[in-house]
């Protein structure tokens, strides 16, 4: 008889939500703008300068989306529907209810933040990330992203002026112009040259990443800068940082639910809940920075920090979540269905 070796121990670590290191770079950032905020002539010089990396950063990401992948993704209508339902209907009125919160628990300045953090489109590589790690529908948080991104650039500006109107934290109308100019142009400048820039991007797809991470922080040190010289950082005290984050846990506990719940009633299956619940809860950095910075002016330190904070606690939260649906048992097959025939050889 043959005797049977003994199993291995499989030694499992307890679980640590991850810090991202790029949030770590933004605080650096945010620290250096409070010690050496730009002024004068070095202003000016920092301000074209951000100018044109953000032109910069909406040119590439139009030249990396491939729109003919979004729009093969239109076969699943009704998924891509849900999640951008989540994101920019579900989302801003969650925010506009948060209005009652003002003055008690939020200032002014910082629910006009939290409400542009509704108004953000999702995000893609995290979103994706997720899916893939809790085992979901993969292509679908890739198509879902994408259409997220695409609708953003228009949506989010429209939004924008509609709910923050005049009293958004120095929105104006001329913010539409340069949205266009800044944003928009660029976007479709990038689409329209994919055909012949998609090679160089996929080539050199590492040290871009640099520029995109680059200029963002870039974009972050004007903004908290041109905040310091106006003096708005007088207005946020510990005791308001520690409310926003409350409530932006709330809010965001209260997205996870509405997607997973909500598409499970819906008639979706796991992976299409999956694919849901990641991309129609969580916010995109990289496109809300840029476009806080044209939309909010020298308002736009206090109105990027609450999309700040609310990406880090989404990283952290869904790192648990998807390490949780990955240890889901695998679906049973309906008994209902006929089983396979096996293969003839």
């Amino acid at each position: 008889m043959s005797r049977r070796r003994p199993l291995p121990l499989r030694l499992t670590s307890p679980l640590r939500p991850p810090i991202d290191p790029y949030i770590l770079a933004l605080i650096a950032t945010v620290a250096l703008a409070a010690l050496l905020p730009a002024s004068g002539r070095a202003a000016d010089a920092v301000g074209g300068v951000s100018t044109g990396a953000i032109a910069l950063l909406f040119f590439l990401y139009g030249a990396r989306l491939s729109t003919r992948e979004a729009l093969d993704g239109l076969r699943h209508w009704r998924l891509h529907g849900t999640v951008l339902a989540a994101t920019f209907v579900v989302f801003p009125l969650l925010g506009l209810a948060a209005r009652g919160l003002v003055p008690t628990v939020l200032t002014p300045a910082l629910y006009g933040g939290l409400l542009f953090l509704c108004l953000v489109p999702s995000t893609i590589q995290s979103s994706i990330a997720f899916t893939s790690m809790a085992r979901g529908n993969v292509p679908a948080a890739i198509c879902a992203g994408s259409f997220s991104s695409l609708a953003g650039i228009v949506l989010t500006p429209l939004l924008a002026a509609l709910l923050l109107g005049g009293g958004g934290g120095g929105f104006s109308a001329d913010s539409l112009v340069k949205i266009v100019a800044q944003l928009l142009v660029p976007f479709l400048a990038g689409q329209a040259l994919r055909r012949w820039t998609a090679g160089f991007l996929t080539r050199h797809k590492k040290p871009l990443g640099y520029v995109d991470r680059g200029s963002i922080l870039l974009v972050v040190y004007t903004a908290f800068s041109e905040g310091m010289v106006q003096g708005v950082w007088h207005q946020v005290t510990p005791a308001r940082l520690a409310a926003l984050l409350a409530v932006e846990a709330v809010l965001l506990a209260v997205m996870l639910a509405l997607t997973w719940y909500g598409a499970g009633r819906l008639g979706f299956g796991r992976e299409d809940r999956i694919a849901i619940q990641f991309a129609g809860s969580k916010k995109s950095l990289a496109a809300g920075l840029p476009m806080a910075s044209v939309l909010f002016g020298a308002h736009a330190s206090l109105a990027v920090l609450p999309l700040m904070l609310f990406h880090q606690v989404q990283l952290m939260v869904c790192a648990v979540i998807a390490k949780r649906r990955a240890n889901d048992p695998a679906p049973q097959p309906d008994p209902a269905r006929p089983a396979p025939e096996p293969a003839r050889r």
